[in-house]
């Protein structure tokens, strides 16, 4: 009996959501094919009908959390009625709960380190999504796109220094540190 119509798109989409949380988790190198498969609920076999090699799917993953983290960021972004729109997401993104679930979180500060060893095409989109974020920051904070980039850096340096220490103080400070200087950048 034949699957129903879609049915490929939807395992493959399961594929995508799990791949794109494993990488956010734990980044490219230290995740396999059959976890990601096992987190989709299937099994390592059907991979290669839906994707050519892992590369294809760092960047289909990469597409879809950056889609994921933009759509989070807007929405966050209407819920302000008072403050600028931009302050409340440099808030929600150097906050202590972005910085802790990482699995639902943005992912290029955990893919920046090592998508320099992948593939030209991940990287490729990488560098294409990372101009998409930038952009979206820019619009929202109504500035231009190198100040939208010097913003950017500055979020996710401050996100991924206050997810690499063991010291919940340190923590705290760098993340309210990056939230202050990026606040200031919008004033010059």
């Amino acid at each position: 009996m034949p699957y129903p119509i879609g049915h490929k798109i939807k395992v493959r989409n399961k594929i995508i959501e799990s791949a794109a949380q494993a990488f956010r988790t734990k980044g490219i190198h230290d995740v396999s094919v059959p976890f990601i498969m096992k987190g989709a609920g299937l099994t390592h076999g059907g991979f290669y009908a839906h994707f050519d090699n892992k590369e294809q799917l760092v960047a289909e993953a990469c597409r879809h959390a950056i889609s994921d983290t933009i759509a989070l960021l807007q929405e966050v972004a209407d819920q302000e009625t008072q403050n600028p729109k931009i302050n409340t997401v440099i808030d929600y993104y150097l906050s202590p709960h972005h910085r802790d679930k990482t699995e639902m979180g943005c992912i290029i500060p955990t893919l920046s380190g090592e998508i320099s060893r992948s593939s030209e095409d991940a990287r490729q989109v990488f560098a294409h999504e990372l101009e998409r974020m930038i952009s979206f920051i820019s619009n929202l904070a109504e500035i231009d796109v190198s100040k939208g980039s010097a913003l950017f850096s500055t979020m996710v340096g401050s996100l991924v220094l206050a997810r690499s220490v063991n010291d919940p103080e340190l923590s705290g400070n760098l993340l309210y540190a990056g939230k202050q200087y990026a606040k200031e950048l919008l004033k010059t």
